[in-house]
């Protein structure tokens, strides 16, 4: 079985996330390509899509939000992702489970008697008027059913697990700060999810895998959970699998694919590249060593900006009044650090509607 070594799986991984070369795309179809983006800082993906999309106008984001094209909603893992519409109604079952099992994880205490079919259900009464609301309104609005349970526990179990939720705009619109209000997804995108397949079959996890694998492949089956956070997906793997090609890592990990996704040369140049918070092409893996070193994965977890300098972590990023400050995280050559100051000055630009590019770089 071919093996296939880090730059290899580097290479492959900025190629299907768009970040070898920036696609020329409609941002819809990048959305969708991407499986989504992570999305609980509102602001950040309008960064992921600007290193992906040739001549992004952030603009085109919030009209597919505000015309309903986009969705934000809680689902891969339980965290907030920008989602196509057909996407998150094709999905959202096939996480159900997944979603009150995390939920519980974290409430299982503070929901100790209560009834989650009879929550939902309460839940959905309280949403019938079509008004939306915030997670606490939602919780009060049920708490007098469950006065041993804390009405943050209750909202947030109905919010993120039992009632399929859409959060309105303005929130995650360019340049809006807004709170959170959440809508029932079916009244936001006029019809229901798509119901679960039926027993023994699994129609959408097979469509996950393969949409996984052109999104992020070659990857094991750990990358696969780590990536979406549901464990059931061995039998769509398996029934699937002759569609598939199988490689193996340094470390001897079978690794799947698409056979005609694409696998550049490993010497093929990986241009600068700004990654906002919580990219999924670093989340998106178990094992995250195909672009950032053991030593900076904890960066990723806690929400760090990165920057990929031949493909990989190489730095990290902030901005303020302007000015798009880099602290690299090992030393620049002197071609490196021209090119960073170059697509600092261009994301400078990007950032404040041409008023600045601004770049400085701090000392190694």
């Amino acid at each position: 079985m071919t093996v296939l070594d880090t730059r290899a799986l580097n290479r492959a991984t900025l190629a299907r996330q768009l970040l070898l070369d920036r696609a020329d795309m409609p941002v819809l179809d990048a959305v969708a390509h991407l499986c989504g983006l992570q999305a609980q800082e509102p602001q950040e993906p309008f960064v992921g899509l600007w290193s992906r999309v040739r001549a992004f106008d952030p603009a085109s984001l919030s009209d597919l939000l505000t015309g309903r094209s986009v969705v934000r909603t809680i689902l891969m893992r339980r965290t907030i992702h920008l989602l196509a519409a057909d996407d998150t109604l094709a999905w959202r079952a096939r996480h159900d489970a997944m979603l009150r099992q995390r939920m519980l994880g974290t409430y299982r205490r503070d929901l100790a008697g209560v009834d989650l079919g009879e929550l939902a259900a309460a839940g959905r009464a309280v949403m019938a008027d079509g008004e939306p609301r915030t997670l606490t309104e939602l919780g009060r609005a049920v708490a007098h059913r469950w006065p041993e349970s804390a009405p943050r526990a209750l909202g947030e179990m109905l919010i993120a697990a039992l009632i399929p939720m859409a959060q309105m705009p303005p929130r995650g619109l360019w340049r809006t700060k807004a709170g959170v209000r959440n809508t029932l997804l079916s009244s936001w995108l006029g019809r229901d999810i798509d119901p679960p397949a039926p027993e023994g079959t699994d129609p959408v996890g097979q469509a996950l895998v393969r949409r996984y694998l052109a999104a992020f492949g070659p990857a094991a089956t750990a990358d696969l959970r780590a990536w979406c956070g549901l464990a059931g997906l061995p039998a769509a793997v398996t029934a699937i699998r002759e569609e598939l090609i199988a490689f193996r890592d340094e470390r001897g990990r079978e690794l799947l694919d698409l056979p005609d996704a694409p696998r550049p040369d490993p010497d093929t140049p990986a241009p600068v590249r700004f990654l906002p918070a919580f990219d999924n092409a670093i989340l998106g893996y178990h094992d995250r060593g195909r672009i950032i070193d053991d030593a900076h994965r904890g960066l990723s977890v806690a929400g760090a900006r990165v920057v990929l300098v031949d493909g990989r972590v190489a730095a990290t990023w902030t901005v303020t009044s302007g000015t798009v400050t880099v602290t690299p995280l090992r030393p620049f050559s002197r071609a490196d650090r021209t090119a960073v100051a170059d697509q600092g000055r261009a994301l400078a630009s990007f950032l404040t509607d041409d008023d600045s590019d601004r770049v400085r770089i701090s000392p190694s």
